[in-house]
């Protein structure tokens, strides 16, 4: 099993213009869940963008560092590289390239170039994936993303997850779009990962549901752009009760 840390310290960032993140700090150590709640336009989407590198983010201050390596410094694919994954909101389709063409090429110690044959394997791990979240196994033959429904794009991030083995992840609302039976199959898959090889997680959402099944070891709930309460699973419920007014 891995260990180490994903650590934010003193973040600030945002669009040009706008600061939206405005000294965020918080670290995720392996085997860990943090969840991070906060109400819209908090700026829980535009930490997961800044944290895998999206363009149109300008970093004004702090740092993030997977293990000490500055993953502020590093495009995109590095940051995966390191480790570290994001399951998107909104996954976009990608026409042409199949899911076991994509993870094949991901799973590569050096980018070479020249997508090579998919190793027998990866198609049986990825159809035993599939299966154990529900996914529909037919599915996998299809382009990335192209003609799933939200629920089963959710679906899809999680078995690429299962097949990558990254360090950390960032799981971006992964509850949306999810109706009861997939976010248990979700919840329950990312929660014996923390186990399986140890992966660290730092799950956005909205609401509680999610952490019904995926159990938090530290909640933060994010107002403006900064953690302003921390605590166990406890804070979750009582956000769940009294809503965000508090935390303005």
């Amino acid at each position: 099993m891995s260990t180490g840390e994903l650590c934010i310290e003193g973040l600030r960032a945002g669009i040009p213009g706008r600061e939206i993140l405005k000294g965020l700090s918080l670290t995720v150590r392996s085997g860990e869940v943090h969840a991070l709640m906060g109400p819209n336009g908090s700026g829980k989407s535009t930490l997961a963008h800044v944290l895998m590198g999206r363009p149109g983010y300008q970093i004004h201050e702090g740092a993030v560092t997977l293990d000490g390596v500055d993953l502020l410094a590093l495009p995109t694919w590095q940051r995966a590289r390191a480790g570290l994954f994001l399951a998107m909101q909104q996954p976009i389709e990608v026409p042409g390239v199949s899911l076991a063409a994509s993870l094949d090429e991901a799973r590569r110690p050096v980018p070479e170039g020249g997508a090579g044959p998919v190793p027998p394997d990866l198609d049986a791990e990825l159809r035993a994936e599939a299966a154990r979240i529900g996914l529909e196994t037919r599915l996998l033959e299809r382009p990335l993303n192209v003609d799933l429904s939200g629920g089963e794009r959710k679906r899809n991030e999680i078995v690429q997850l299962a097949a990558l083995r990254p360090r950390f992840a960032v799981l971006d609302e992964i509850d949306s779009g999810l109706d009861v039976d997939a976010l248990a199959a979700v919840g329950l898959r990312v929660q014996a990962a923390t186990t399986e090889w140890g992966l660290g997680v730092l799950a956005i959402t909205h609401f509680r549901r999610l952490l019904d099944v995926l159990r938090p070891d530290v909640v933060h709930v994010l107002s403006d752009g900064r953690v302003v309460a921390t605590g166990g699973p406890e804070l979750a419920e009582l956000v769940d009760r009294s809503g965000y007014a508090a935390y303005a």
